[in-house]
């Protein structure tokens, strides 16, 4: 297959109900709001709109629903804003019944992720629907973290799981296993456990590899770590793989993070376990911007 190609069984139903969601507080996806609702209803579509954005783009008339209802509620998915917008939906969705694609518009500075831009809002979305979108499945990523016999919670990740430490710890123990292989215990500020799609984002900066978002794979990156010998591992995405903090002294903090939005404090005995999700994120494609497009012109990818 072609690496510009879709994703084998990324399909589209028929689009009925369309639902809308900016960024909070952001003034200028407001008077877009209103026009992608009119728009949508002139063509006898559902609008249904995220209540926040509701309030912001003064709509009072509308369907509205919560974050959290918006993909059972929604056969599309549109997102105004930047890349943190995309993943807090993306979190919703992987939290839903319904997996609605989603089709991201960038109102943000470098939007790699939302690669639409504004002025081809209307014929995305028009491709959409007569059927002539690119869709991409994107792999996610389920972690579980469990403290004795217990899983304390459970986080699905478009980008990453990272395993950190704070500002005044020292340096972290990592114990890391992939399936039943020992792999290595790292000595270094924290783990980046990436998926393809969020290899460009904190993985990158902490010298990992750009992974095609198509690619089934895994990226495993250590952040600063003490020995030069310990560099990034691509892996299978087939087997779970399991990170244990050991503290080395009192003073040793540790903390997991999920794609930058949430997170809390890792225990002595704690295991941080990362496996592919049950099901991957559909994305709408930008018509004119192949995947290797997209890095020349957000990163500067392969300038001099």
């Amino acid at each position: 297959m072609c690496a510009e190609a879709s994703s084998p069984g990324a399909t589209l139903h028929p689009i009925a109900t369309v639902g809308i969601v900016a960024k909070t507080g952001l003034q200028n996806a407001a008077p877009v709001v209103r026009d992608v609702v009119n728009w949508l209803e002139g063509r006898n579509l559902r609008p249904v709109v995220e209540a926040g954005t509701a309030v912001l783009a003064g709509l009072s008339s509308v369907r509205t629903a919560a974050a959290s209802g918006l993909p059972d509620a929604s056969d599309l998915i549109l997102v105004l804003g930047g890349d943190g917008t995309l993943l807090g939906m993306a979190r919703q969705i992987a939290a839903a019944e319904k997996d609605p694609p989603i089709l991201a518009v960038n109102f943000g500075s470098l939007g790699f992720l939302t690669e639409i831009t504004l002025p081809e809002l209307f014929d995305a979305l028009a491709s959409v629907l007569d059927g002539r979108a690119r869709v991409d499945e994107r792999k996610m990523l389920r972690s579980r973290t469990v403290r004795g016999d217990a899983v304390l919670t459970e986080q699905i990740v478009l980008n990453d799981v990272v395993i950190t430490k704070s500002a005044l710890s020292g340096i972290l123990d990592l114990s890391v296993s992939v399936g039943d292989q020992f792999v290595a215990r790292f000595k270094a500020d924290g783990l980046i456990i990436a998926t393809p799609t969020g290899s460009t984002a904190y993985n990158l900066s902490a010298g990992g590899p750009i992974v095609h978002p198509l690619v089934n794979a895994v990226v495993l990156t250590p952040i600063a770590p003490h020995a030069l010998t310990n560099r990034p591992v691509v892996l299978p995405e087939t087997s779970a793989i399991r990170i244990q903090p050991e503290p080395s002294d009192g003073r040793t903090e540790a903390f997991a993070s999920f794609d930058g939005q949430t997170g809390y404090k890792l225990e002595s005995g704690d295991t941080v376990i990362v496996e592919r999700a049950p099901r991957s994120l559909r994305m709408i494609r930008a018509a004119s911007r192949p995947y290797f497009a997209v890095l020349r012109e957000k990163l500067r990818w392969a300038e001099r």
